[in-house]
């Protein structure tokens, strides 16, 4: 059996998530490694953080498959001092390689909001996308509709736990039977689901005065989900893409750390 290389990973999430289908502003594409080095062990996570790059050292992954680019913003220095520096520099110690798929994975079908919308159990048409220009959003419908009381009940129970709420606005009591998402932050598609068919759309880090003026003018509701949770079902998604193009020559290990910021909430009523 011969080796698989980081270049042919590289190769299949290229094909898959193509670097010219991400937002101009995106930093996407192998960050750190040699395509020739061999991989026996891949760590999805969303972020790349000191936890997450701690759990690839104690798994011993030879490559992380992020979707938050680390190298998002211009970067000067990788000085130890520095966070962002400090975590480069422990993946060339360490011999990790690093590769992000991020807008082009959230535009890819199936990519990010597929995998979201499957977690939430909707069913999909062949045009669902939200926004046909990017290829991001979907919009499916429930099998069975219930309260919109009743569907947030039922996503926090169906995402991965983050120590972030669900948030609903809008009417507790609405039914809902189709249902728009966005994984990540969605707040720029609201105009496009105000004028959809959806009773509700689900995605995160929603603004006030956004949300507010959305659901006094509409009759959707909205449901704020965790960042990372939301994001978190493509994993899942990328480790049978990974385990089907490449059977038994590489082991891919989903992280579950939650990578949200927040590392608590309380609930008053």
């Amino acid at each position: 059996m011969s080796n698989l290389t980081l270049g042919d990973i590289t190769q299949l999430l290229e094909q898959k998530y193509p670097a010219n289908s991400a937002a101009d502003w995106d930093c996407v594409g192998l960050v750190v490694g040699n395509p020739t080095a061999t991989v026996k062990r891949i760590l999805l996570v969303v972020d790349v953080t000191k936890e997450t790059v701690d759990e690839a050292i104690s798994k011993e992954a030879s490559l992380i498959i992020a979707h938050h680019p680390l190298l998002l913003r211009g970067v000067t220095s990788i000085s130890e001092s520095t966070h962002k520096g400090e975590l480069l520099t422990t993946l060339v110690r360490n011999d990790i390689a690093l590769f992000t798929a991020h807008t082009n994975a959230d535009s890819a079908r199936p990519g990010v909001s597929d995998a979201l919308a499957l977690t939430l159990g909707l069913k999909l048409e062949s045009d669902c996308v939200l926004e046909p220009e990017t290829g991001i959003g979907r919009i499916g419908t429930l099998p069975n509709p219930v309260l919109a009381r009743q569907f947030v009940d039922q996503i926090s129970t169906v995402l991965e736990y983050s120590p972030s709420p669900v948030l609903l606005a809008g009417n507790p009591d609405k039914l809902i039977t189709t249902v728009a998402v966005c994984g990540g932050a969605g707040d720029s598609l609201l105009p496009i689901v105000g004028v959809s068919r959806a009773d509700a759309y689900v995605t995160s880090d929603l603004r006030h005065h956004l949300a507010s003026e959305f659901v006094a003018d509409s009759k959707c509701v909205l449901i704020n989900i965790a960042h990372w949770a939301g994001e978190w079902p493509w994993l899942n998604l990328l480790a049978q893409l990974l385990g089907d193009a490449f059977a038994d020559k590489v082991e891919v290990l989903v992280s579950r750390i939650p990578t949200d910021p927040w590392t608590m909430s309380t609930a008053r009523s």
